[in-house]
């Protein structure tokens, strides 16, 4: 595989051919990576996997006219070639005010930071075998477990370089771990699946596959015989698991593309609470080890933590160059970039901060309610912020959770939800979003 170093110069030579063959500005982006994954059912090995690759995206400027392309040849003569075809298509292409590289003075000067997202990635077929039969094994030594879709265990690694025709050429590499356990539980009709997983940056980080395992099994023979739930206007706890995707909508909501052009139920609360005032969402992309840290964004700007939302207010868009001119501002390091078209917005490590107590505390005065643990569908309007999906997860009864359901129906509107936001303090840092038990004030559920 190649080196950050090595992928840094391969990027910086597609910019330069793009710039002799005419284009204004370029900028480039090549991943390089491997990945491994083994998988068994029932004890028996049922597929192994390997991957490996390099592709470049490359894209081109003439005046305000852009293009890009991607491409798997990386020699000389290939990007070469690919380079004189993309000028040609930029020429083409329709006028684009807001295209442009990140301005200048924003880049990332000097090394990018350590951020230990790299151990090598060195992990034998046999071990990964091993991992997924010892987690497979411990879900299905559950007592009730009567199924298996499978273990799993996978180590991949990837090197990212990026590279502008005004002053940036940067790479680094990650590797990414994981372990995970599906089972079902019951009979018949009755039957009922449910999975665990763990992913880390390190190997060494990994829970163990027993913890694993007997978490999957537990929870899915947990999820047997469920009740139906009568339907009204109740409170609506979310397991941490599923709490992450109310934070998720936030992201959505406050990105660049979407307030310009005006299609986001946030689009006017820039500066206004948006949660209660003893929340607030954090994002770190220097998180040491992160499952989204990276040293720079996607168009080569600095990143540093920041508070999106503090203490309830809506303290900023995630702006990439192109929303960021549209709107008027500066961008904010949250430039995503892919191997074709422009750059996009996304964050580092996300979490919600401010929350107290334990989960206990949160329900204890919920005389009916419902604490969710899975939702299905994508029943939500980014647009008006209307919500309604599909749940399933376990009756809140005198302040105690008490029997499983499933097939049931919540919905509410985002701005609500939000506004009536709390939060347990059992926060872990186990996701590219991470979120304490959360608890929504009022929600209509319709019962299953």
């Amino acid at each position: 595989m190649l080196t950050p170093a090595i992928a840094a110069d391969r990027a910086h030579a597609a910019t330069l051919r793009a710039r002799a063959h005419g284009a204004d500005a370029a900028d480039a982006i090549l991943i390089a990576d491997t990945a491994l994954a083994v998988s068994v059912r029932l004890g028996a090995l049922e597929d192994v996997e390997r991957s490996e690759g390099s592709e470049l995206g490359l894209r081109a400027f003439v005046g305000r006219r852009s293009a890009s392309v991607s491409t798997s040849d990386l020699s000389d003569a290939g990007l070469d070639a690919l380079a004189e075809r993309l000028v040609a298509m930029a020429k083409a292409a329709p006028e684009d005010p807001w295209a442009g590289l990140a301005p200048a003075e924003r880049l990332l000067h000097g090394a990018p930071p350590l951020l230990d997202l790299d151990d090598g990635g060195d992990v034998s077929p046999q071990a990964l075998r091993e991992a997924a039969q010892a987690v497979e094994d411990a879900a299905r030594a559950v007592p009730g477990v009567t199924n298996s879709e499978g273990g799993s265990a996978s180590v991949s690694r990837a090197v990212v370089a990026l590279a502008t025709s005004h002053g940036f050429a940067h790479g680094y590499a990650v590797t990414s771990h994981g372990i995970s356990a599906s089972v079902v539980a019951g009979s018949g009709e009755g039957m009922q699946r449910d999975h665990a997983h763990h992913a880390t940056r390190h190997r060494r980080m990994l829970e163990a596959a027993d913890e694993i395992g007997t978490r999957a099994g537990t929870r899915a023979v947990a999820r047997l015989n469920p009740v139906a739930m009568q339907s009204g206007v109740v409170p609506v706890v979310f397991d941490p698991r599923v709490g992450s995707s109310l934070i998720g909508h936030i992201l959505g909501a406050i990105g660049g593309p979407s307030i310009a052009r005006g299609t986001s139920f946030l689009r006017d609360c820039l500066g206004k609470a948006i949660l209660p005032t003893a929340l607030s969402i954090l994002d770190d992309p220097h998180l040491p080890h992160g499952l989204r840290s990276r040293p720079f964004d996607g168009e080569g700007l600095a990143v540093s933590p920041m508070a999106l939302v503090d203490h309830g207010v809506l303290e900023t868009w995630l702006l990439d160059s192109a929303s960021a001119r549209q709107l008027g501002l500066e961008p904010t390091g949250h430039a995503s970039r892919g191997l074709g078209g422009p750059p996009g917005v996304t964050t580092g490590n996300i979490h919600l901060a401010g929350g107290s107590g334990s989960r206990d505390a949160l329900i204890a005065d919920i005389d009916y309610g419902v604490l969710v643990t899975e939702l299905i569908g994508q029943g939500v309007n980014g647009v008006t912020g209307d919500y309604s999906r599909g749940a399933s997860g376990f009756l809140i009864e005198n302040g105690e959770i008490t029997r499983p359901v499933s097939g049931i129906t919540i919905a509410s509107n985002l701005r609500d939800m939000l506004g009536s936001l709390s939060a347990a303090g059992d926060l872990e840092f186990r996701q590219g979003v991470n979120v304490p038990t959360l608890r929504v004030a009022a929600m209509t559920v319709a019962g299953g």
